[in-house]
Parts: structure tokens; C-alpha cells; sequence
């Protein structure tokens, strides 16, 4: 088996089943398997995709046994020579797959690859390529001085943003929400730290693949990730587990400090934690006389596609109070472009998304419409019929 991919699933069927058909569209010609692990979803999402992808391999979780944990159970039950892991609410172009395949394949030295991400307004998400978070790298992120010196080579080391985000390059940190890595490096480096639960256990696999001797790198291939549908950031919860997954690494690989240097980290990171709470909790003040269908049905919408899918777009439009054009109009905003993934690729979405976002003023965000699933999914809602 050439590659086995490896998605794990809380609660966002919707997006899995948007992801699983990128994923299928870019496997073809390609010996590849996929695994859906679903972490105790409450909303029958194995039932729901089961029957839209049969062929995918469902390993059903009695709870929620956190991101590295999971991936590691369907790993385990394969022996290819690559395994991508992918989250579920992302969608990937048609010849991504091929791509990495095509850099491992011909560069024996590198042993994982990261893509090009974008947001939902088509910007390059900065966490597509990082640097290992030392205690340097990370308290110049922590007191802003990666975001006032972001080219910086010694400041903005974070994020690496020195690096040409078109060009490929050798890179230090993969982001957990797309690794494309060579199973060989992976059972040298051991696979993901189960004391991580969520977020950091990607920095720490980046660490130790390349403590193996291997490469990772970084190819402009894109993919839309929306950052997050499974998991509510404005929680408590959220930012406790980020910020102790900092802390975790930093202990795990850095014990060698003394505590001068330990203490002050630790500190650093519990105050910008509380001051992520806080920000969040903030918003949520402000917006919390507006329910998310609310807010939404003050935006725009700009369909594109076929005139039977188009048909089919505005009575979802008009079912949920949704403000919508099928031209776009001069003067007039658009908030989000609904792209028909029946009569669009994925590869060209990207694309016009990327395009949208190099033109000045506002930014309008990615939607999609599939007739198989009959419904319009954005970062932020999922509109059915």
C-alpha cells in the first residue's frame, strides 16, 4: 500500500463527508486506503458516512480519546509506505496527494511535508510551516515580538515567515492538520505522545522526526482549512489544553534548564492563556444576543453554479433567511462566494480564493454546495435544505 490517510472525526459530519470527497478526488490512480476515527460523535456522523463512503475503514471510539491518541489507532493498523494526517474540516486540491508523494519519492532525506493552508478568506495561514518553539522562539511569540519583526530570521523564527510562503523549503514544525510523512522516519521517531491531548503533539512528532536525521518540508500545494469546527475556542477548556500542551513540550524537551528559566516560561504561558480567555469571553459578551444563524443571515451570498444547482442553492438561501445574489453587483458586498463543487474542482476554488484575497478591500469568505449532500457549508454554519 502506497498511502493510508488518516482523519479523525468529532462531531463535524458535514465537513467530513466535504473533506472525504476531496480526499477520494485526489487518491485517484493512487494506492491509497483511508480511516475515519471517530471520537464518540453524538451526531450519528459514522451512521451519516458510512453510507456515503463505504469504502472508507470507520474505527468507532467509545469517548473521546483526544487527537494524537486517536491517530495513533489507525496508524497502528496499517503498513504503507506514507500516511497523511488530515483533519476533518479541511478540503485538499485534486493533485495534492500526488504532490507530496512526488517530493518523498524523489528526496530520500525528507521524511514528512507540510501544504500551502489557507483560511476561509483565501490568506496563507501562517501555522502551514512553524520553527520549533525553544524558549527563545517562544516568548518572542508570547510578548509580540514575532508579530513587530514577522521577516526576522531571530524574532519571527515562530512562524518563518523570512521564507518565501510560494517557494518549497526545508521547515522545522508540520502542522498536525495536514502531515504527509514517510512510515519508515515515523516508526523511527515513534508516532504521536498520548500525553498530548490536543494541539502541541504535532510540534513534538515535527521535533522527534527530525531528531532522526530526516528533513521537513514545506511544498505551496493548497488546501482550505477552516480551523477548528471540532472544537469550541472560546472555551475554558480550549485554552487551558493549548497552553498546557506548550508546557508539556517545553518540559518534556527542555527539562534540562534550570527553573530560573522553567518557572518564567511557565508563567508566561498561564498569563496568555488567562488573556486569551478573557479576550474570547469578551466577544462572546458582545455577540451573545446573536445566535450564530443570526449573524450569518446579515451576510451575502455570491452562488456559483449550475443552473440546476443553482436552483437547488437559493431554496436553502431562502429556507434560512439567507441574503443572496446569483451575480455579482457592484457596490454591493459580498460576505461569502458558495463555489458548486459539481461544476467547480477543488484545485480551482483554491485558486480563485487566493486570487479574491490578493485584490484590495474586503475579503469574502468560501462556501460550497454539493448536490450529493444537498446542503452549503461555511466556516462558520452548515445551511441544509
Amino acid at each position: 500500500m502506497k498511502l493510508a490517510v488518516v482523519i479523525v472525526n468529532y462531531k463535524v459530519r458535514h465537513y467530513l463527508a466535504q473533506c472525504l470527497h476531496s480526499v477520494f478526488k485526489a487518491l485517484e490512480g493512487i494506492d491509497g486506503e483511508v480511516y475515519v476515527v471517530d471520537n464518540a460523535s453524538c451526531d450519528e456522523s459514522v451512521t451519516y458516512l458510512r453510507g456515503l463512503y463505504p469504502q472508507v475503514h470507520f474505527i468507532e471510539n467509545e469517548e473521546n480519546m483526544g487527537f494524537a491518541r486517536a491517530n495513533n489507532l489507525a496508524i497502528r493498523q496499517t503498513d504503507s509506505e506514507y500516511v497523511m494526517l488530515l483533519n476533518p474540516d479541511t478540503f485538499i486540491n485534486e493533485g495534492m496527494i500526488a504532490d507530496c508523494i512526488g517530493l518523498l519519492d524523489s528526496d530520500p532525506t525528507i521524511g514528512a511535508t507540510g501544504v500551502r493552508m489557507l483560511n476561509q478568506d483565501g490568506t496563507f495561514a501562517f501555522e502551514s510551516r512553524r520553527g520549533i518553539p525553544t524558549p527563545f522562539t517562544a516568548f518572542c511569540k508570547m510578548v509580540g515580538l514575532n508579530s513587530l519583526f514577522p521577516r526576522s530570521r531571530t524574532f519571527g523564527r515562530y512562524y518563518m515567515r523570512y521564507l518565501d510562503e510560494h517557494e518549497p523549503n526545508a521547515v522545522e514544525v508540520i502542522s498536525g492538520a495536514c502531515m504527509f510523512i514517510r512510515m519508515s522516519v515515523l516508526k523511527q521517531s515513534g508516532l504521536f505522545d498520548e500525553d498530548f491531548f490536543m494541539y502541541g503533539e504535532d510540534i513534538d512528532l515535527s521535533y522527534r522526526m527530525l531528531q532522526t536525521g530526516s528533513k521537513n518540508y514545506y511544498i505551496p500545494s493548497r488546501m482550505l482549512h477552516y480551523k477548528g469546527e471540532s472544537s469550541n475556542k472560546s472555551s475554558y477548556r480550549y485554552v487551558h489544553i493549548f497552553y498546557q500542551a506548550m508546557y508539556i513540550f517545553f518540559r518534556k524537551h527542555y527539562s534540562h534548564y534550570n527553573w530560573l528559566l522553567s518557572v518564567p516560561i511557565r508563567m508566561a504561558i498561564y498569563m496568555k492563556g488567562a488573556s486569551e480567555y478573557l479576550s474570547r469571553q469578551l466577544w462572546s459578551l458582545i455577540e451573545r444576543n446573536q445566535t450564530p444563524l443570526g449573524m450569518m443571515q446579515q451576510c451575502s451570498f455570491l452562488l456559483h453554479g449550475t443552473n440546476r444547482n443553482l436552483e437547488r442553492m437559493v431554496l436553502i438561501c431562502e429556507a434560512n433567511g439567507l441574503n443572496y445574489q446569483t451575480t455579482a453587483v457592484e457596490g454591493l458586498p459580498t460576505d461569502y462566494v458558495v463555489y458548486d463543487t459539481d461544476l467547480c474542482s477543488y484545485a480551482d476554488i483554491l485558486a480563485d480564493l487566493e486570487h479574491r484575497a490578493s485584490q484590495p478591500g474586503k475579503h469574502p469568505r468560501v462556501a460550497t454546495y454539493s448536490s450529493r449532500l444537498n446542503c452549503i457549508i461555511t466556516g462558520d454554519y452548515v445551511f441544509e435544505g
